[in-house]
Formats: structure tokens, sequence, C-alpha cells
């Protein structure tokens, strides 16, 4: 596992066309290995998911997200394909749906980018597209500032 930088870029568009949109950098671990890996990071206050982990598990067949702690769930992302998934938060559990309009990954062992395009649905009516863009890169640790 190495420590990296992970940059997300997430925008939800809800059923009325309202977007809303997040950007925030964290550190976070990453490992990658002959086109499989993971990366994982903890949620914070801006994401309204602090105390949360969030972990992405990348192969060919597509993406798995985690997430544990405050709340709680397991999304599968293949292209063209519709999974339910539980989603558990402090006020109950629910079953919802998400189907995966498209996935771009471009990761190796140093990092790289990886985009989803999703829709997700509960009780198979529309909440909300949602997007994301995340960038994974080393972190360096002789980095000498000069001022």
């Amino acid at each position: 596992m190495k420590n990296v930088m992970i940059s997300i870029k997430g925008l939800q568009l809800d059923p009325d066309g309202e977007q809303n949109g997040v950007e925030f950098v964290t550190d976070g671990v990453f490992e990658f290995q002959n086109g499989q890996g993971s990366f994982s990071y903890m949620e914070s206050e801006l994401t309204g998911m602090e105390g949360t982990k969030t972990s992405f598990e990348i192969s060919p067949l597509g993406v798995i997200m985690t997430r544990e702690g405050k709340l709680n769930s397991r999304m599968v992302f293949e292209e063209g394909k519709k999974h339910n998934f539980l989603y558990e938060t402090p006020f109950g559990a629910t079953t919802m749906g998400v189907n995966t309009k498209s996935i771009s990954i471009d990761l190796n062992e140093n990092g790289g980018d990886m985009e989803i395009d999703y829709v997700v649905d509960f009780q198979h009516s529309i909440v909300g597209r949602n997007m994301f863009k995340i960038n994974v890169r080393e972190q360096k640790d002789d980095v000498k500032w000069q001022i």
C-alpha cells in the first residue's frame, strides 16, 4: 500500500435538474497490480459522512465502492448494468439501486484517474444522477518547500 493524495470531484443532479457539487482532496492509501487495485480514504465533514471509511476495489469487471462507519453501503458499478444495494444510516436501512451509465479507469501502479457516471433509484423512482472524477497520485515525502 502506498500513501496517496486523492482528489474527488462529485456532481449530483436531482430529478428536478438541480445540481450539487463537491470537490475535495484527502489523503489515503492505494495499491494496484495486474489490472486490479484498491484505494481508500476517510470521509470528512465536507461530505456529510464524517467517521466513514470509503474504499474502492477496481477490476476489469468493474468497481465496488464500500462505505463503513456512520454510513454503510456496498455499491457495484458495472457499465450498462443495474445492481441493488443496502444503504444503512443511523436512522435506518433501505435497499436502493445503482445503474451505471459509464466507467472510465486509467489507473496503474503510480495512480491515475477514474470516472463513474451512474443513476441511483429508490423503489424504482430515480433519486438522482451522480458523476464523480477521482485522481489518485503518490504523496512525496521528500518535498522541500522554498520560500
